[in-house]
């Protein structure tokens, strides 16, 4: 397996964690508010309240882990890119970018790359570029010495 693909494995893990998560977490709220509505009779759902709220946000975050898994789908770790797009491994003269979604740091064969999505701010200043190019994020300028 190469680093791409040993990369890509990675988000998925992370991903798939997220949404393993937020369905578990998702169950105990509806069974809490099930349990609320049956132990209730004088009709206060004044604890329902917070319980539907808060499903709501993990409703909301569960979406958001099913898009990041959609972007993951639309990667090939075989595809080399001569600029930087959607799958791409940037090393810089600073850090290891592999643009797929925002996953923070990856430590792997005693490297330390960057999960980043290419909607993100640092995301966006590197896409398109080439080898060669430097890029200024955060007062931080870097050069983009390979992209893989």
């Amino acid at each position: 397996m190469n680093i791409k693909e040993h990369l890509l494995q990675a988000c998925y893990s992370y991903v798939n964690k997220r949404i393993a998560s937020y369905k578990d977490e998702i169950e105990t709220i509806k069974e809490s508010i099930e349990n609320n509505d049956k132990s209730n009779d004088e009709g206060d759902d004044s604890g329902n309240g917070k319980l539907f709220n808060d499903l709501e946000l993990n409703v909301q975050y569960l979406s958001d882990a099913n898009k990041m898994l959609d972007t993951l789908k639309l990667i090939n770790s075989k595809t080399v890119n001569t600029n930087v797009s959607l799958g791409s491994l940037v090393k810089t003269t600073s850090n290891n970018f592999y643009i797929s979604i925002s996953v923070g740091k990856i430590d792997l064969e005693g490297d330390t790359y960057f999960g980043i999505s290419i909607q993100s701010p640092i995301g966006q200043l590197l896409k398109n570029n080439d080898v060669g190019d430097i890029v200024t994020f955060n007062n931080n300028t870097f050069t983009i010495t390979e992209i893989i």
